[in-house]
């Protein structure tokens, strides 16, 4: 059985809802970031990136939600929660997820991990002035190129889809109004209302 470390409120639930979609055998292991856990010696000897989520597997261990969310879709094909016959369609797919990591999720950060890049705190409240103005960029341009309809490959459901409404669930807390994208708006009603998506979020609520 696999094994998820994932903390509430983080990017790991995108790797939780993958495997819950799956139907995957796994056992979650409930961290607390804001306490520190993913700092704490014997994490670090599972992620010394210090970071979620991590998946352990029989075949070793995995970090990153882009890496994790593939592995899922690839050994779990019966699923279909990627386009798994089709390399250009599964690099598309990819893209997205890319540039939730690498581009999304960062701009995310700036507002409450600034010391990663920074170490006055003028610089901190700089950022944070700056992460409502960058999502909406982003979430602009995925409003407008990324989302296919009614998912984000379009008429498939896939592992981008658990993420990009993991990322979109920090809209509003970020200072951001969802509306004004009505399709990322939608698309994140129709995942919520997925009964794996719904079934994780009462887990995480209780």
């Amino acid at each position: 059985m696999m094994k998820l470390f994932h903390s509430k409120g983080s990017c790991s639930l995108a790797s939780l809802i993958a495997l819950e979609e799956a139907g995957a055998p796994y056992e979650v292991v409930r961290m607390s970031t804001a306490a520190g856990d993913q700092r704490k010696p014997e994490y670090l000897q599972i992620n010394p990136k210090g970071r979620v989520p991590a998946l352990v597997t029989e075949r070793g261990i995995l970090t990153e939600n882009v890496a994790i969310l593939a592995f899922v879709a690839q050994s779990f094909p019966e699923a279909n929660l990627a386009p798994l016959d089709d390399a250009f369609a599964f690099a598309q797919m990819q893209a997205l997820n890319s540039y939730l990591a690498s581009t999304v999720h960062v701009a995310h950060a700036h507002k409450h991990r600034g010391y990663r890049w920074a170490t006055e705190e003028s610089s901190f409240a700089d950022m944070r002035r700056k992460v409502a103005e960058n999502e909406t960029e982003y979430f602009r341009l995925i409003e407008t190129e990324y989302l296919k309809g009614p998912w984000v490959m379009g008429e498939q459901y896939t592992v981008a889809d658990g993420y990009l409404f993991t990322i979109a669930d920090w809209l509003e807390g970020d200072g951001v109004d969802s509306r004004q994208f009505p399709r990322v708006h939608e698309h994140r009603e129709r995942v919520r209302a997925r009964p794996a998506v719904s079934k994780v979020l009462a887990e995480e609520a209780s």
